[in-house]
């Protein structure tokens, strides 16, 4: 958990991943630290996953709300980081550059990514970097997951003026606003991998890191990864852990409770149930929050299946109902760490005996 904040530094505690009112006051204030920066000074921003969320500022016309019910939707859609960012930053007055250019002075900005690839312009919704996508772009991710109809009409409003020239877009990459501002990624999933296998080795396990990103919907790329994994364990020593990450995405069509991690191990449970020697695998978000739950993730193992059984649940019902929270926790399998103050995306370990 992250320590107190210092007397002399303010702190605003925004909401995540849904913005709140926090997050707002917590948006108009940065715009108002950047603006009182002279031209002589530098503007020193700290970014991480999930600053999109805790930081907002609606655009002129939009609400809290819009931007609210417009992100809930899109995420209970399956929408991926770089979709998502790409309507939250021509949602709003900070995102997409707008924020280093409110300066005068010179911007220098370190961030943690929890992005695949490091975008720097998707990262948080790269407030301080120069946006590529344009307003189109948006509202074709709103046509794409759900259609527009189904989205707050003040948001399709907001966007199809923007695609038709009456909205001013996002800075773009190279525009003199940005002139100053330099932006570079100090952490990484890759970061958080190299850290597991130490520990992992450090313990007498044979170790394997995959460097390919883990993502897709996450019921699917679980099975996937699960059969590279044990592709790529063949010939290795016993007993083994191989370490992947990446981000998942979950297309909510029931009304259970649970999160990309811990749908990711309910889908593997019967590979490793099938797999004829001792296995485990744990999928962790590794900001310690996963979904709207107060879990990490979840551990499933070669026996998940049989405990599930002789506790009378049928695994293929839960994973069905979105439902991967309530039958973990019937089992004991959830991972709770809490809050660790960090996010570089999510990550897998698989134990093999």
């Amino acid at each position: 958990m992250p320590g107190p904040v210092p007397g002399r530094f303010e702190s605003v505690v925004g909401g995540h991943p849904i913005p709140t009112d926090a997050s707002v006051r917590a948006g108009r204030r940065a715009l108002e630290l950047a603006e009182s920066v002279a031209p002589d000074e530098t503007l020193l921003v700290l970014l991480s996953g999930g600053a999109s969320a805790l930081m907002a500022v609606p655009a002129t016309g939009l609400t809290l709300e819009d931007k609210r019910a417009t992100t809930n939707r899109l995420l209970r859609a399956g929408a991926d980081i770089h979709a998502l960012n790409t309507v939250r930053k021509h949602l709003s007055a900070i995102k997409g550059g707008w924020l280093a250019a409110r300066t005068r002075g010179a911007c220098h900005t370190l961030v943690i990514s929890d992005v695949v690839g490091d975008d720097l312009s998707v990262i948080a919704s790269g407030p301080t970097v120069g946006d590529a996508s344009r307003f189109q772009d948006a509202l074709d991710v709103l046509r794409r997951f759900d259609g527009e109809d189904v989205y707050p009409p003040a948001v399709v409003g907001y966007l199809r003026r923007g695609a038709s020239g009456a909205e001013v877009d996002t800075p773009v990459p190279g525009d003199p606003r940005l002139a100053g501002t330099t932006t570079m990624v100090i952490g990484s999933r890759r970061d958080a991998m190299a850290g597991a296998l130490a520990e992992a080795a450090s313990r007498g396990y044979h170790v394997l890191g995959l460097d390919d990103a883990v993502v897709g919907e996450s019921r699917t790329a679980a099975v996937a990864h699960f059969r590279a994994i044990l592709a790529r364990a063949d010939g290795m020593g016993r007993p083994a852990c191989i370490v992947s990450s990446g981000e998942t995405t979950v297309r909510v069509v029931g009304r259970g409770t649970g999160g990309r991690n811990q749908e990711f191990a309910l889908a593997v449970a019967d590979a490793l149930c099938r797999l004829g020697a001792p296995g485990a695998l744990a999928s962790v978000g590794t900001d310690g929050i996963d979904g709207p739950t107060d879990a990490a993730g979840a551990l499933a193992d070669s026996t998940t299946i049989e405990r599930a059984r002789a506790a009378g649940l049928s695994p293929g019902s839960f994973l069905a109902d979105n439902n991967a929270y309530a039958f973990f926790a019937q089992l004991g399998d959830l991972i709770h760490t809490g809050p660790t103050g960090t996010n570089v995306g999510d990550l897998q370990v698989a134990l093999l005996s």
